[in-house]
């Protein structure tokens, strides 16, 4: 088991806490202001899906290699209790301000979408999951915080 700082964290492979980001995603509206960044809340759906797809290889990306990540950011971004920082780095294939992502097309298809590779996502054997494009090979466990993590990022962005 991983160090963590408090209580266990929030994974999305727990079925409530799966719930509860879906239902934070259906509240999503393509008008909700955002708090920071450059992604438009039905970017950040095409952005969140990207997510899933390039881990279940529906989206193959080369990932980037760089050792900080690889291991203390890693460690940081999955283990610790303190938010995403605002502005956290993305890859540029899954940068939707700068076209690499997904292009949006109707906002409550997209969210469809995105609830449907969630669920794919947390179904999945994570042996079959593709490394992720930054932290490289990552568990079951830290699969399921990072998936927490990004969403819960992303819907804080938007109030959600």
């Amino acid at each position: 088991r991983r160090a963590t700082f408090g209580a266990m964290p929030k994974t999305l492979h727990d079925p409530a806490e799966r719930a509860a980001i879906l239902a934070r995603t259906d509240a999503l509206r393509p008008d909700a202001p955002r708090r920071w960044g450059r992604m438009n809340a039905h970017q950040a759906v095409c952005h969140m899906a990207d997510g899933y797809r390039m881990a279940l290889g529906d989206r193959p990306i080369r990932p980037v290699r760089n050792l900080l990540f690889l291991t203390a950011g890693r460690w940081v971004a999955l283990n610790t209790p303190l938010p995403w920082p605002k502005g956290a780095p993305t890859s540029p294939k899954a940068d939707q301000v700068k076209g690499g992502g997904t292009p949006p097309g109707d906002f409550d298809a997209d969210v469809r979408e995105l609830r449907e590779l969630t669920e794919r996502f947390a179904a999945a054997d994570p042996a079959d999951l593709h490394p992720h494009v930054i932290f490289g090979r990552l568990s079951r466990g830290e699969w399921g915080r990072w998936a927490w993590r990004h969403a819960d990022h992303h819907l804080r962005q938007f109030g959600g």
